[in-house]
Order: structure tokens, then C-alpha cells, then sequence
């Protein structure tokens, strides 16, 4: 089994339903990761439907292409027309000019996979280079961003991005222990300046990562970008599925969808944001679910 079909994506049936996939539909999934609900809504539009996938993370691509290559071997004749993109999911009412389809799906945050990664530099569970780009080829790294960055500008990103407490602390830390170069030196500084919080259930560093990896691939910006062209990419009973990771992103969410109620361009179908069933949180094989968050609405 390759990597990406051992991927476990997050509220699959959720976003599924909430979509309202049907045969013959145009679907865009911007954020394709690994083809997890991509290929659950692959098989659900049939041949005469599409599927349109943005990722601007060149090693997820391709092995979304190998999951959706299996997928068309499998479904032969069945599979829809797909249609990838390896751009920023930010640019999708540029690339699709005026395409109106009947579904947009975002999955936001950072996979499991790339956590995984060491290399990748996004987690501080395994040692790694400071990068944590989305797309390697392209913007500054993690690592120059903490070693060029002034300690009141680091302050500042941690506080914003991070929801970070502790970033006046931790910043001038990190400024003294320059040059930081791997991801664990990087969380054994946050550890030692941040401390232990009580009741803190997550590590020291947690917030500090979050926060340089939003930076470091412009993440709201991004979400901002896509939420403000969504109404013009869909067609009039086409549904918006947004899963947030945290309270940055959803918020945002919520709050595009509640103005756009009120301007009349939204039906908000989740009152409250749907989360995890008890079975899939519960469970070892997905457990990035348990703070997934699913927004949906339908364009009036």
C-alpha cells in the first residue's frame, strides 16, 4: 500500500454529505493532499462529471496523482475528468476563470504526512531541518525567518500566529541562542524559555511552530484569498465545505460565511461547526481529527 492510500482523511463522510456530490457534477478540491476525499468524491461524480485539485506542494501532488492514477485503473470507464493544479489554492478564481462548479472543498492546515516528515522541518517530534514550506521551491524558510527576524518582529508572529502567550519570552530566547538551525534545537529553546503551563495538555512549542509555519506560507492570507472568490466560483445550490484546524482559521470561516448570509450571497447549513464523531477521534487511525473543525454553506 503507498503512503498516500494509507492516508486516513479527516471527516471523509462529513464532507462528503455536505457537499452533495452527485453523478455528472464539477467538483474543486483546493487543497488535494493525497487524494483521500478527492478519490471518495471521484467515485461518487462518474463519467461524466469533474474533478478539478489544487495543491502547491509538489511531493503531495505527485502522490496524488500515483492515488488517483490507482483509483482510475480501478473505476476504468467510471472515472470522472480530472484536472490538477499545482498552484496556491489562493489563485483558483484566476485559474478557473469563471468556471462555476457545484462544490468547493478546503481541507486547511498542514497533513499528517507532512508532520511525518522530517525533512520537511514542520514538527518538532523528529530532528529536521527549519523549513516548513508548503511548496520547498518557493519563499523564505522557517529557519531564515528565525535567524534574520528581530526580536520584536518574532514577538509579534508568534503573539499573532501562534496565539502564543508567551512570544516576548520566547522570542528574545530564540534571538540569543542564534544561530537555530534544526527543528529540535528550536523546541528545546521554546521548552526552556516558555515553560510548563499548568493543565497545558500540548507541548511548549507547539504554538511557536504553528505560528512560523503560517508565516512562513502566508496560511490566512491564503484562506482569505479562497473564501473571497468561493461565491463567484459557485454556481447558484453549490456548497462551500471548509474543514479548520484552529481558532485562526475558523474563525475566519465563520466569519466569511455569517457576512455573506448577511449580504445574501450564503445559506450557512452548520449552525455549529461540525467536529469529529466519537469513533473517528477516538481512533488511532486518524487522530489529527480531534480538532478538526467543518463549516458548510450553500450559494443562494
Amino acid at each position: 500500500m503507498t503512503e498516500a492510500a494509507k492516508h486516513v482523511p479527516v471527516l471523509l463522510q462529513v464532507a462528503i454529505r455536505m457537499l452533495n456530490v452527485r453523478p455528472g457534477g464539477v467538483i474543486v478540491d483546493a487543497t488535494l493532499g493525497y487524494a483521500g476525499h478527492a478519490s471518495e468524491i471521484a467515485r461518487r461524480l462518474g463519467p461524466e462529471g469533474k474533478l478539478i485539485g489544487f495543491d502547491r506542494d509538489p511531493a503531495a501532488m505527485e502522490l496524488a496523482k500515483q492515488r488517483l492514477d490507482a483509483l482510475r485503473e480501478e473505476l476504468g470507464a467510471g472515472m470522472p475528468e480530472v484536472v490538477l493544479q499545482d498552484v496556491e489554492f489562493s489563485r483558483a478564481g484566476e485559474v478557473l476563470a469563471g468556471e462555476k462548479v457545484d462544490g468547493l472543498l478546503a481541507d486547511f492546515g498542514v497533513s499528517s504526512m507532512q508532520l511525518n516528515e522530517a525533512h520537511r522541518g514542520f514538527s518538532f517530534q523528529a530532528e529536521g531541518p527549519l523549513d516548513m514550506r508548503m511548496n520547498p521551491r518557493q519563499g523564505a524558510t522557517a529557519g531564515q525567518v528565525v535567524n534574520q527576524s528581530g526580536e520584536k518582529e518574532l514577538a509579534d508572529l508568534i503573539y499573532e500566529f501562534g496565539e502564543e502567550r508567551r512570544s516576548r519570552r520566547i522570542a528574545r530566547a530564540i534571538v540569543r541562542s542564534r544561530p537555530v538551525t534544526t527543528t529540535a534545537q528550536l523546541a528545546r529553546v521554546v521548552a526552556g524559555a516558555a515553560g510548563a503551563m499548568k493543565h497545558e495538555r500540548i507541548h511548549p512549542a507547539t504554538r511557536t511552530f504553528q505560528a512560523l509555519r503560517i508565516y512562513v506560507n502566508a496560511e490566512l492570507s491564503e484562506i482569505d484569498a479562497l473564501l473571497g472568490a468561493a461565491p463567484g466560483l459557485l454556481k447558484p445550490g453549490g456548497r462551500l465545505v471548509a474543514i479548520s484546524f484552529h481558532s485562526l482559521e475558523d474563525r475566519r470561516v465563520k466569519d466569511a460565511l455569517r457576512e455573506g448570509a448577511r449580504q445574501g450571497i450564503w445559506e450557512v447549513l452548520t449552525r455549529k461547526p461540525v467536529t469529529a464523531e466519537a469513533e473517528e477521534e477516538g481512533s488511532d487511525r486518524n487522530p489529527r481529527a480531534r480538532s478538526a473543525k467543518l463549516r458548510a454553506a450553500e450559494r443562494k
